[in-house]
């Protein structure tokens, strides 16, 4: 399945953000920074993004919930 870029994190739907986000910590990355350095998107703006939409990150279960 191909990933979902996240290079418009911005102004994705906060759901299919999450989703993607997600889907790519459990497939493809170790980390929330091992994704955002491939991606090429600021970690800190990506977790913000996602935290005013409701989503916190768990780095235990590597995953926004």
């Amino acid at each position: 399945m191909a990933m979902i870029p996240l290079t418009r994190f911005k102004t994705m739907d906060i759901y299919i953000l999450v989703s993607a986000v997600n889907m790519q910590l459990r497939d493809e990355y170790s980390s929330l920074e091992d994704l955002c350095s491939a991606q090429e998107i600021p970690a800190d703006e990506l977790r913000a993004r996602l935290e005013k939409g409701g989503f916190k990150y768990d780095p235990g279960t590597r995953q926004f919930k």
